[in-house]
């Protein structure tokens, strides 16, 4: 029985395949019902007791050196394959696991679709900007508390740099720059020293609108409004304008619509109201026309700030703003079946 060890242990030794075919023979041959590691183990039943040990080590030895040979020698080949670009079906495939976009790019994306059919076209700006384009030429005053350190994040605390807190900086750029009229909407990140919680998030998303043309009125922005949210959350969706204040709009307004979340029943979320507000509005303060080089006196417009994070809590049912920002796969594996 020891020659015939060593004698299969030599041509193991010896053993370099050229082809995958030839590591299959060699498996039978060693590892086959009728192999040779097979026929030591049916030999070793006429061993002495004494010599079992000495024996069995052996053979499992020998066993698992042609199992090694064997893998490696598959590996091998496998490699040279997929360096080659050939193409090997014994390789099995790997898992391919379909991504989903993230819902404020899928609320962002659908809201381009719907002002796009009005007529808008899309306008981005700088996120680090300057006091004129997010302050000043806005109408705000010098004693507006959005100034202010702890609502705005400015940069080394200079008073002039700043992170925006709307995109209507972009607006600003847009009146100083492109030919009358404007139809624009701005998307973008901003940011605001504000406390984190389910409702609100010092990063958020907006998308702002501007129109600005002769004889632009009142009646023009509730309408744009209506058929905005008609698009978004269905034809049954009502909306109410409360009337508001902001530097840049006069007259101003915010606006609800009928909380998807509860139906309009109420909820946590829309704080038993059955509204929830989703955005600001009015027409363009005269003073900010002025201030942007536009004869208010022929030219009037509406503008209007949407919170993305906002919409898309009503859209997809989503009651926490936090987990759009912590980017939990579970999370995000829900949108699966959005385009």
């Amino acid at each position: 029985m020891k020659q015939k060890i060593q004698e299969i242990n030599q041509e193991i030794n010896s053993f370099s395949p050229s082809s995958v075919e030839e590591i299959e023979i060699f498996r039978i041959k060693m590892l086959g019902k009728k192999g040779l590691i097979t026929s030591l183990f049916s030999d070793f039943r006429d061993v002495l007791a004494e010599e079992k040990k000495e024996f069995g080590q052996v053979i499992n030895t020998l066993k698992n050196k042609v199992v090694e040979i064997i893998d490696s020698s598959k590996l091998n080949f496998k490699d040279k394959n997929i360096r080659s670009n050939s193409i090997d079906l014994s390789l099995q495939h790997e898992p391919f696991f379909m991504g989903s976009r993230h819902p404020i790019s899928l609320i962002k994306n659908e809201l381009y679709s719907i002002f796009q059919k009005l007529g808008f076209s899309l306008s981005e700006g700088p996120e680090i900007e300057d006091d004129w384009h997010v302050f000043s030429a806005l109408n705000f005053p010098k004693e507006h508390p959005a100034r202010d350190m702890q609502d705005t994040f400015f940069i080394e605390k200079n008073p002039d740099i700043l992170l925006r807190t709307h995109t209507s900086s972009v607006q600003v750029r847009s009146m100083e720059n492109d030919k009358l009229p404007i139809r624009i909407i701005c998307p973008g990140r901003v940011f605001r020293n504000e406390a984190i919680s389910a409702r609100a998030h010092c990063i958020f998303h907006q998308i702002e609108g501007l129109y600005i043309d002769k004889g632009v009125s009142f009646a023009d922005l509730k309408q744009t409004l209506l058929f905005f949210s008609r698009e978004l959350f269905g034809s049954d969706t009502n909306i109410r304008l409360r009337p508001s204040f902001f530097p840049f709009t006069e007259p101003s307004a915010e606006m609800d619509i009928t909380c998807k979340l509860c139906g309009g029943k109420g909820c946590s979320v829309c704080k038993h109201t059955g509204w929830l507000e989703v955005l600001g509005c009015g027409m363009v303060d005269p003073k900010v026309l002025e201030l942007n080089n536009i004869d208010n006196k022929i030219y009037s417009g509406y503008a209007f700030g949407i919170g993305l994070e906002r919409l898309a809590m009503l859209k997809y049912q989503v009651k926490d703003l936090r987990l759009y920002f912590e980017n939990d796969i579970r999370f995000l594996n829900n949108f699966k079946n959005y385009l």
